[in-house]
């Protein structure tokens, strides 16, 4: 029995090395980076984060990163419900279909997404064409390189990874519970309200843990559609490792700080709502 605990010791041994030195480290030089005066001095400081919050571009960055990522979180969470419910529910070969898109397009992101989206209702896209032709304000005037066109490309990438993280939740909801909803005079929506989504709560909050991470660190579809034109916490954070002029690593550190900052309130705010079990969370 020894043996075998070394040996998965053992095993374990590269991956926590991996996670050490890429993702453990890096952490704590950033936190330490961010508190350090700018130009590489030793010496701690809170002028960095005084900056942040307190200068109007990073202040509208802090506020347009929250409201795309709770937003698209939120409507992600919504669709992906119904999706993940219909693959549950569903037999044969049209789930199996949806299934196969649904991994497809789980991977279409980043760059080639903001493209797409460019050919198809830029200001010279295919649907911005059909709606100038036919009379179209919607499409005709579609405000895709604004805070809200972006939102929509958020939005896309977001459901497929929130129904992929929902699915396996709808194992846990049993036929007999509906059936016992049945017998005592409940309808389906009398069973989703007291017994389903009472049951999915803890999934479904920490499928939406997942997505606001995932929309506050993105960074390619956003710096692809919009560059610099929209304040993001993201591209002002590239801005100060990349930039032509001046580098600012420490002002950038601190920024990364702020951002893991809104993940960990996330995360407490999930686990302070989610529902005890059995006495635990």
């Amino acid at each position: 029995m020894k043996s075998k605990k070394k040996a998965y010791l053992f095993a374990m041994v590269p991956f926590l090395a991996l996670c050490i030195l890429f993702e453990i480290i890096p952490v704590i030089y950033t936190v330490i980076r961010g508190f350090m005066p700018e130009g590489g001095a030793l010496g701690f400081t809170l002028d960095n984060f005084t900056y942040i919050f307190t200068t109007m571009l990073y202040k509208k960055a802090i506020t347009n990163s929250l409201m795309i990522s709770i937003l698209s979180s939120l409507i992600g969470i919504i669709v992906a419900f119904i999706g993940a419910k219909a693959v549950h529910d569903g037999v044969g070969k049209l789930s199996q279909t949806f299934m196969s898109i649904l991994n497809m397009v789980s991977n279409f992101s980043g760059v080639p997404l903001a493209f797409a989206y460019i050919i198809m209702l830029g200001n010279i896209g295919v649907m911005t064409m059909v709606g100038k032709n036919y009379g179209i304000e919607v499409l005709a005037n579609f405000p895709l390189y604004s805070v809200w066109g972006l939102l929509m490309i958020y939005v896309y990438f977001q459901i497929p990874l929130a129904t992929l993280l929902l699915i396996p939740a709808f194992e846990s909801i049993r036929n007999e519970w509906k059936e016992a909803v049945a017998l005592l005079g409940g309808n389906k929506m009398t069973f989703w309200k007291k017994v389903g989504i009472p049951v999915l709560l803890p999934s479904i909050l920490g499928t939406f843990s997942v997505l606001f991470a995932n929309a506050l660190a993105a960074y390619a579809s956003a710096y692809a559609l919009l560059m610099n034109n929209v304040t993001l916490l993201p591209i002002r954070l590239s801005e100060q490792f990349v930039g032509d002029i001046q580098q600012r690593p420490e002002f950038g550190s601190a920024i990364a700080v702020v951002m893991m900052v809104f993940m960990v309130i996330a995360i407490v705010i999930q686990d302070k709502v989610t529902p005890k079990q059995g006495g635990k969370r």
